[in-house]
């Protein structure tokens, strides 16, 4: 499905359906596991090229979506596309990368050194005009009030955001972890290629992702001490999947408690549960105006999704799993 357009998308907004092509063409770029790669020299020339200009918009309160992927991030910003103020990016990895090189996890982009935690010692007056740039460009061409930016990884990176953006807003999406996880294990299932001996898959090239993951933040957490293993012990790829989530789910909660009033915690469960009266609340917090086609197709998009049964993992994470469940509110 190009750019999340689908019959229902298309029938409800014609003019939203071509921001969200625009948005796709021009300013997400194409990662590792997609086609239609061959465009992203010119994604990455244009950039440069509006890196060049004077700043043509001020970027006010950008709202970015936070998390695990497969939690439901991609439905929750195509909703958000809807909203007669937003312009949605879905996962601008190439724009991110424009603006602070090291930051490609994957090696979409660079197979060179990356950085999975970012504080606000990378944002220079250099990063951060590249980014009011690049973002300022996205709300003018677009015609947009406000950006949306669904990015799950920059829950590892909200100092080097606000540094950015200090008046942005995150939504931090939470999803079970049992069908988080299995979830991850299907997409990399699923979507995983290899290419010229290279895997691509939900971890990058070669594991790079999880490599970085291990080595960057587990290894150097005080939190993860007692998990007496090591990286290769975690070759299944459900473990891996397990730990990620753990591993995203604490930092987002850590941020919580340290600026309360800029992070909305929305549970995916209660969003297609309850989303007429879940969605009253995240545009409060988002500072969005009511928005009654946003809505009708709010509702005509969700529906429940029934639970996965739990699966057998790793003894050494099972006290983790279980306890982050617990923190987030889900009860055995």
């Amino acid at each position: 499905m190009v750019a999340q357009l689908d019959s229902l998308y298309l029938r409800t907004s014609p003019r939203r359906a071509l921001i969200r092509l625009l948005s796709y063409t021009f300013f997400e770029g194409r990662p590792l596991t997609t086609k239609g790669r061959w465009i992203n020299p010119l994604v990455f020339a244009f950039f440069d090229f509006q890196k060049h200009l004077p700043k043509l918009k001020t970027v006010k309160k950008p709202i970015f979506i936070i998390g695990t992927g497969r939690s439901g991030t991609t439905i929750l910003g195509t909703l958000l596309s809807m909203h007669k103020e937003v312009g949605f990016l879905n996962e601008p990895k190439a724009l991110w990368h424009s603006i602070y090189e090291q930051e490609d996890l994957a090696g979409s982009y660079s197979r060179g050194k990356a950085e999975y935690r970012l504080t606000e010692n990378s944002a220079t007056e250099e990063v951060k005009l590249a980014a009011q740039k690049l973002f300022g460009a996205y709300l003018t061409i677009s015609g947009s009030k406000r950006v949306v930016d669904k990015y799950p990884e920059l829950v590892f990176r909200i100092p080097f955001v606000r540094a950015l953006f200090p008046d942005a807003k995150f939504i931090f999406l939470i999803r079970n972890g049992w069908d988080t996880c299995q979830s991850i294990e299907g997409w990399s299932n699923r979507l995983g290629i290899e290419v010229d001996a290279e895997v691509h898959d939900w971890w990058g090239v070669d594991q790079r992702k999880w490599k970085l993951l291990w080595e960057q933040i587990i290894r150097i957490d005080d939190d993860y001490r007692n998990l007496h293993l090591e990286r290769e012990q975690l070759e299944n790829p459900l473990d891996m999947a397990t730990l990620e989530w753990i591993v995203t789910m604490r930092e987002g909660l850590h941020y919580m408690t340290q600026i309360p009033h800029g992070i909305h915690l929305l549970r995916y469960e209660d969003l297609v549960s309850q989303p007429q009266h879940t969605l009253k609340h995240l545009l409060e917090f988002c500072e969005l105006s009511p928005d009654s086609r946003f809505l009708e197709f709010a509702l005509k998009k969700l529906s429940p999704v029934p639970a996965r049964a739990t699966y057998t993992m790793h003894p050494s994470l099972q006290p983790y799993f279980h306890e982050t469940m617990n923190a987030l509110g889900y009860t055995p």
